[in-house]
């Protein structure tokens, strides 16, 4: 079984090139442009026979409607509209179109929640003489209860980084490890923090390659698995804290750490974020990034459109008026009471 190392990144576009468009089978002009990005999709994306059955999805169909708005005469600004209306069909985060003047780009996902994420509230929570290290941010609160912030997983974090923070909160009863408005980065930092959380291999879910053009041509499913770190592991109660701003590396995380023991998820949905993003280009010179490898959970339901919490809690106006979140006090509670799904399997670290 071979460990999974990815990075959903928008940098991977530049790196990994799928079939790249031959500008002698697509001419550069409006309608060319247009069925070379309707065939790049029909041919590599991943979700078409999910996306048919969650709504109704059909890309056909998509392709004779738009193909109406298509016309010689139209400028590069309306096109560009067009394409991207397009591809907008596919309530997709990893889906975008890259020209010199936009990026087109669907945000739905999180726009249409509530954020149930305050910075000020975090203020509060964090002072102003937290600890910073590799994007981390983390003290102990008054309650000796450990909090960690991640709101990214673009940069790496360093095992010794890690080593130091766990050690630091050692003597906490619990840990609250907050990434809400996380929207990813690398795979294998999302991997490295949630090896802290495990003793032992653990089956976390499952990924598949396309492997022709059909809309159902996957290779089989490999697995995925977290591999316990060599360095300090945390052994006592954890919360993950989750809202819609959850996405792609993040997703995954949240995905890693519910099959963590002693691990409870509190918060929103998180915005998903499935599918292994890569790139091909168009005849004018526009890249497009596109969901191309579906990721699933460890019982191979698909996650592209986001992971229930254990416990779903929702920021309230009354808290926030008196300087709290609810998010996290729910967390603290359930680490003060011990109560919840998830038990804690010790007191050292």
């Amino acid at each position: 079984m071979r460990k999974f190392f990815y990075a959903l990144l928008p940098l991977l576009s530049l790196l990994v090139t799928v079939s790249c468009v031959d500008e002698e089978e697509f001419v550069d002009d409006p309608r060319g442009n247009f069925e070379a990005l309707w065939k790049i999709i029909d041919e590599r994306y991943c979700f078409f026979d999910y996306k048919a059955e969650a709504y109704g999805l059909d890309w056909n169909e998509v392709r004779a409607r738009y193909s109406q708005q298509v016309n010689d005469g139209m400028s590069s600004d309306q096109l560009f509209e067009v394409l991207g209306n397009m591809l907008g069909e596919l309530r997709d985060g990893h889906v975008n179109l890259y020209s010199p003047f936009d990026a087109a780009r669907y945000w739905s996902w999180r726009e249409d929640y509530p954020a149930n994420f305050s910075d000020s509230l975090l203020r509060r929570y964090l002072g102003t003489d937290y600890k910073i290290v590799s994007g981390l941010q983390y003290r102990k609160l008054d309650d000796n209860i450990g909090y960690v912030y991640c709101p990214s997983f673009e940069s790496g974090i360093g095992e010794g980084n890690l080593d130091e923070v766990l050690f630091y909160l050692a003597p906490c009863n619990g840990l609250i490890i907050d990434v809400r408005g996380n929207g990813g980065g690398q795979l294998t930092t999302a991997e490295k923090l949630a090896a802290r959380f495990t003793d032992e291999d653990i089956l976390v879910g499952y990924i598949s390659h396309k492997t022709g053009p059909g809309h159902a041509d996957f290779s089989s499913p490999e697995e995925q698995i977290i591999k316990p770190s060599a360095g300090i592991r945390w052994h006592k109660r954890a919360v993950v804290l989750t809202n819609r701003g959850v996405f792609s590396a993040a997703n995954e995380f949240v995905k890693y750490m519910k099959c963590c023991p002693g691990v409870t998820v509190v918060g929103d949905k998180t915005g998903g974020g499935a599918g292994m993003p890569f790139s091909s280009e168009l005849p004018n010179g526009w890249a497009v990034r596109f969901s191309a490898c579906p990721m699933y959970d460890r019982d191979m339901q698909c996650t592209e459109f986001g992971i229930e919490p254990d416990y779903s809690v929702s920021l309230t106006t009354d808290d926030f008026l008196k300087g709290e979140d609810t998010i996290i006090e729910y967390a603290r509670r359930l680490i003060n009471t011990g109560s919840g799904s998830a038990e804690g399997r010790g007191s050292d670290v």
